[in-house]
């Protein structure tokens, strides 16, 4: 299974093991990884999966489509690396991706 490295805004780390075929958002919750609220349950429509990609996994993961590029607009300190995990699937190529989590969502 793939591992997924979340890093909070105060620096601890959370080291995930991944189902391929689910969302890096449900990785994060099914670990109770804090800073991943999830209030929408993966549909695209709050924002409070907000996460960082770190830039060398940017190409690795799925392009930002129309939807999440919406519900960006919306999120706090989005950055060009900002993510919603509810829409980036676990693939064996994001294996040691790291996320980290924007500190508004604490």
């Amino acid at each position: 299974m793939p591992k997924i490295l979340f890093i909070e805004a105060s620096g601890k780390e959370h080291l995930v093991e991944a189902k391929l075929g689910e969302s890096v958002m449900l990785a994060a919750t099914s670990a109770m990884v804090p800073g991943i609220l999830a209030d929408c349950g993966g549909s695209c429509t709050c924002a409070t999966c907000h996460a960082y990609i770190d830039e060398r996994w940017m190409g690795v993961a799925p392009p930002v489509g129309p939807d999440e590029a919406a519900m960006l607009e919306g999120a706090i300190d989005v950055r060009p690396n900002s993510r919603l995990s509810c829409q980036v699937t676990v693939t064996e190529a994001l294996d040691g991706a790291v996320f980290r989590l924007p500190a508004s969502q604490y």
